[in-house]
């Protein structure tokens, strides 16, 4: 087990370093948002490039940060029930959902996006809008991105099968405040 934790820790750790740089692109992001706005009404300018550079810069939030809003329990859950089941209880729950939902459906999206992604570096697909970027740097970051997660998931399965069989005390996060 203490081999497993260390794996789960070697995860936690990628997760918080893609993490640090992910809340750095939400920076650049919302700054090249209002200098397009700005170039477009102040300067009756405007680039697809600039747009597409927007909406892949968020698709990188989003795919990449999965797994470091999994690691920091900030994901979206239905509290309503698991809130006020035991922390046992809460573990198995868990347990169960990563092996039958979270890593099976990212393992399945890596394998189903792998040809797309793979025709989109051979071919160097390119935007069809004129100016638009590249493609296919983009399209990377899909299998990358639920790599991750299921990376992320590993590491919560360790985590709850170490509280499960008391080598760990407790696998929440620590309280850190706000998750940046």
């Amino acid at each position: 087990m203490r081999a497993l934790l260390a794996l789960s820790r070697a995860i936690d750790a990628l997760s918080e370093g893609v993490g640090r740089i992910i809340v750095w692109l939400v920076l650049v992001v919302s700054l090249l948002s209002a200098g397009n706005a700005l170039m477009r009404y102040a300067f009756r300018y405007s680039s697809n490039a600039y747009l597409e550079a927007q909406w892949y810069l968020f698709s990188l939030i989003f795919l990449l940060g999965g797994a470091y809003a999994l690691k920091h329990n900030a994901h979206v859950r239905i509290d309503l029930v698991y809130g006020r089941l035991s922390k046992r209880t809460q573990a198995w729950i868990d347990l169960v959902g990563t092996l039958l939902f979270l890593i099976p459906m990212s393992l399945g999206v890596i394998y189903l996006s792998w040809d797309w992604v793979a025709n989109a570096v051979a071919i160097r697909e390119m935007s069809p809008d004129v100016g638009g970027l590249p493609r296919w740097p983009i399209k990377i970051a899909l299998p990358v991105g639920f790599a991750l997660l299921a990376l992320q998931g590993l590491s919560e399965l360790i985590k709850r099968l170490a509280f499960l069989t008391g080598h760990l005390p407790d696998w929440t996060p620590e309280e850190e405040g706000e998750v940046v």
